[in-house]
């Protein structure tokens, strides 16, 4: 798959099959859409184009977005649709600008001058231009003069969409593992940096690596014990593990903090990527009186992720 961020400079597609949309989490509704992209460009020798923003649009045009985290963030995104066998995914910028300019000027100087689509894969409720006027009729009005095919997203189809990704960001707070990967498809995943933490699990016999996730928006599951598989940077398959996250109440926490433990692993990966797939809840994050009844709970965790994993 080839990734464009300057819509300066696109190469010239042919019989180019597009879709926009932010597809966050790509998860098996979002996987519809493709299917529908995929078989279309195939009937017309033509080439599938996914047209995403960055940021998320409702960052620049809603008050609303703070409170939302995304399933996935762009780089994750973009490794997800090319193991599914996508083309081309343009990342446009997102600006005022961008969002400013009239829903005419988006058909005729965005998508047709920039895609020359041949097929156009839409939803019926999907809104563009300034002050989100324009439509899936004006898009269908432009038709004849542009000459591109236009292709409705079935209403029961754009509901599941919406309504599994709400589901799926629910589960994920709430520590609903199961959901989450059903409704996705693959199991949920993170990448942090691993830094320096006070190096109690490493007295306690389960050294950890402290993870910090550099993107605000990308959401985090919820405090407790979870059963997971680790891949450190440079590694290519993932390692048996478990991880923490929750704020320690056993020795007075006071940060929220992200700790894995990987499983007869002893290599310094400070600085490093890791990414995390977590594969199952275990249990809530508990306080003990003391650090030897904490132990033989984290003994008794691993014997539970084994059993998972």
């Amino acid at each position: 798959m080839q990734v464009h961020h300057d819509i300066e400079q696109l190469p010239v597609f042919r019989n180019a099959v597009i879709t926009i949309g932010t597809f966050d989490g790509v998860h098996k509704g979002h996987r519809k859409i493709l299917d529908k992209m995929k078989t279309e460009a195939e009937a017309n020798g033509g080439e599938t184009v996914i047209i995403t923003f960055h940021p998320h649009p409702r960052k620049i045009v809603s008050s609303e977005f703070m409170g939302i985290r995304l399933i996935t963030t762009m780089e994750e995104r973009i490794g997800l649709l090319e193991n599914l066998g996508i083309d081309h995914l343009v990342v446009v910028p997102f600006t005022d600008v961008f969002a400013n300019q009239s829903a005419e000027e988006y058909i005729r100087d965005f998508l047709v001058e920039k895609f020359h689509p041949h097929t156009i894969i839409i939803g019926y409720d999907h809104r563009f231009g300034r002050d989100r006027v324009g439509n899936f009729q004006l898009l269908e009005e432009k038709s004849p003069e542009y000459g591109y095919r236009l292709v409705e997203i079935p209403k029961h189809v754009l509901e599941n969409i919406s309504i599994s990704s709400t589901n799926i960001r629910k589960a994920i707070i709430h520590n609903d593992t199961d959901t989450v990967n059903k409704v996705l498809g693959y199991d949920f995943f993170f990448s942090g940096l691993v830094v320096h933490g006070n190096k109690l699990g490493r007295k306690l016999g389960y050294p950890t690596a402290n993870l910090k996730v550099k993107d605000e928006d990308k959401i985090i599951p919820g405090n407790g014990i979870y059963a997971v598989y680790a891949q450190p940077e440079g590694y290519s398959e993932p390692l048996k593990g478990m991880m923490s996250i929750g704020f320690r109440p056993t020795v007075d926490g006071k940060q929220r903090v992200i700790e894995v433990n990987i499983f007869d692993f002893d290599q310094e990966i400070y600085d490093q990527q890791l990414t995390v797939f977590v594969k199952k809840y275990l249990r809530p994050e508990l306080k003990f009186d003391g650090l030897e009844p904490l132990v033989k709970q984290i003994d008794q965790d691993k014997i539970d992720s084994l059993a998972v994993l």
